[in-house]
């Protein structure tokens, strides 16, 4: 609940999410629930040219009372087979991890989350399959990806998400945080690392 949080975690939160709302960053958006903080939910539009595009992904974030100190956990609601998401929709980044630092916000989540979706990581899996057929498979990991987004993340029938300016998309990747965006080891998969990197 909400009287978990310190008074000073809720008001840095009920600032934070009150801009959010008012000037969110591109292709995100923030449901919130004014009864309680600790549970903050987001639509995150699938980047372009990335197998996830045309997909809107729902993401919650869990806050803790030792927030800011601590930080939020994230889960995928939507589901979506990427190396860096568990099949039970946990993320997998290092600023969820040992890169937090308390000064980072909620936006800086959110957008770093999106972040993966342009440059996941295998190095750091949780889905396995996903890992393996980025490095080795890159068609069939695309594919796969994209049925997936078809199936769970797609909106179901008009009207269809307008694609994103070539120029939002460019913003997206160089906002990205670079423990999201850290490349993999090189690998033969020349056409993975181009098509990340068109962005």
């Amino acid at each position: 609940m909400a009287q978990r949080l310190s008074a000073a975690a809720v008001r840095r939160l009920g600032a934070e999410l009150q801009r959010l709302q008012a000037s969110p960053p591109e292709g995100i958006s923030v449901q919130i629930d004014e009864e309680t903080l600790t549970e903050i939910g987001a639509t995150i539009d699938g980047p372009q040219d990335t197998p996830y595009e045309g997909g809107r992904f729902q993401v919650r974030l869990t806050i803790d009372e030792g927030f800011p100190d601590t930080p939020p956990k994230g889960v995928f609601v939507t589901r979506i087979f990427h190396p860096n998401v568990s099949e039970r929709g946990e993320i997998c980044v290092n600023t969820l991890k040992k890169d937090w630092q308390k000064h980072y916000g909620i936006e800086h989540v959110l957008v770093t989350v999106k972040c993966l979706l342009i440059y996941p990581n295998p190095e750091s899996a949780l889905n396995e399959e996903a890992g393996r057929l980025l490095l080795e498979r890159y068609d069939d990991y695309a594919r796969h990806a994209r049925l997936m987004t078809e199936i769970h993340a797609r909106p179901k029938g008009p009207p269809a998400l307008q694609p994103q300016p070539a120029a939002a998309a460019a913003t997206d990747a160089e906002n990205c945080d670079p423990a999201a965006r850290k490349p993999a080891a090189p690998t033969k998969a020349a056409k993975r690392k181009t098509n990340l990197r068109r962005l």
